[in-house]
């Protein structure tokens, strides 16, 4: 992918399609394709690619893309400059504004504004206060950003202003306890999301095999523990997904290879770890759960075997039922991502350096979707509203 030549302020590529996306007044979120017979009107809509800037091979900045919401179909487009080692990408409610991790050891955090007209500007890079940030959130009010630093083991929480941009750190909470899991030599903070009541923020701990819940203060930018979740010894927990219902949530746990089911408690932010399950693999390294807005599937990235499994969601969101797996087109499927309507799916494939796109059938199923679209060390995937 070519580079935009200004660092701070430039014209994406008309082939993105990046402004009409951006002038698109945001929806609800669109009953998914596999619960209705009738076909989805086609439209191009973008995705933004993240990777990491200093590999060998790596990409420049930020990557931009376009797909067709009927066929999966992508097509490449320019890349956002001036932004590091963006691993990791979230985009604030109202559409304006991404913003991207910098996973290296002065760990940092970067907004850029996405302006209707298809240009962007870089509004300005702020520290986490730790090192190895491998994932943000955008808490719901759209006042604040949330990272965790995997590294070093801690969350941060930074304001966000009305311009999009970042403000100050607020709070940096470092995972003190309990001891490292075996194998582990310290906390990694792999994930920070806000749970769907909006009163609890969950910190997901590989090292030390827990799940953080925190009270955010919406006007300080503090966090408050209130809870914590053990995970079974060297589970190595990575990423959790809640069900739509609220009560319900799946994680990731990369090192025994298992995908667990937990009750969650809205009022309490309590999280109660079932069993691990099998992934439909006997080796690998899970990485990240997608479940599609009616609640009905959920789709598990494996790295290693290079596989999504499909599972049915059932009792309510309270178990999953493994149904099969399929290749994920791809070498090391990192991240995934469902577009806005949960019709098509999306794994960024770190090793292969593609992204490779599903469309997803009534009954669940993964059918693939065009060519893999060439992605430089593509490490995350996030399709645009």
């Amino acid at each position: 992918m070519n580079a935009v030549p200004s660092p701070a302020l430039g014209r994406l590529s008309r082939r993105s399609l990046l402004a009409a996306a951006l002038v698109a007044a945001p929806t609800a979120l669109a009953t998914p394709a596999h619960a209705s017979a009738r076909p989805a009107p086609t439209a191009t809509r973008p995705l933004l690619l993240g990777t990491y800037t200093s590999a060998e091979g790596g990409g420049t900045g930020i990557g931009t893309a376009t797909y067709d919401t009927a066929t999966g179909a992508t097509t490449p487009g320019s890349v956002i400059t001036g932004v590091e080692n963006p691993s990791y990408l979230a985009l604030h409610p109202s559409g304006a504004t991404v913003y991207a991790v910098a996973e290296q050891d002065a760990g940092a955090v970067t907004a850029v504004a996405l302006a209707p007209d298809g240009t962007y500007e870089v509004l300005g890079t702020r520290p986490t206060g730790g090192s190895g940030p491998t994932h943000l959130s955008v808490h719901p009010s759209g006042r604040w950003l949330l990272s965790a630093n995997y590294t070093s083991g801690s969350v941060a929480v930074h304001p966000i202003a009305q311009d999009g941009s970042l403000g100050e750190r607020t709070d940096l909470v470092t995972h003190s306890s309990p001891p490292p899991g075996p194998g582990q030599n310290g906390p990694h903070a792999h994930q920070i999301v806000t749970a769907p009541d909006g009163g609890h923020v969950l910190a997901v701990d590989l090292g030390t095999d827990t799940v953080y819940t925190y009270r955010l203060d919406e006007s300080a930018g503090t966090l408050t523990e209130v809870s914590r979740a053990a995970l079974a010894p060297g589970s190595g927990p990575r990423h959790l997904t809640f069900h739509p219902g609220g009560r319900s949530a799946y994680l990731a746990c990369e090192l025994d290879n298992t995908t667990v089911v937990c009750a969650y408690d809205p009022d309490s932010g309590t999280l109660t770890p079932g069993a691990g399950q099998s992934t439909g693999s006997d080796t690998g390294y899970p990485a990240q759960l997608v479940v599609t807005g009616d609640g009905s599937y959920a789709y598990l990235a494996n790295r290693g075997p290079n596989s999504l499994t499909r599972y049915a969601v059932e009792d309510g969101g309270a178990a999953l039922r493994l149904l099969d797996t399929v290749p994920a087109g791809g070498d090391w499927p990192r991240q995934l991502a469902l577009s806005p309507d949960s019709s098509l799916l999306f794994a960024a494939n770190q090793r292969s350096s593609t992204v490779t796109a599903f469309r997803i059938g009534s009954d669940g199923s993964l059918a693939p979707a065009g060519d893999p679209l060439p992605a430089p060390v593509a490490v995350c995937v996030l399709p645009l509203p």
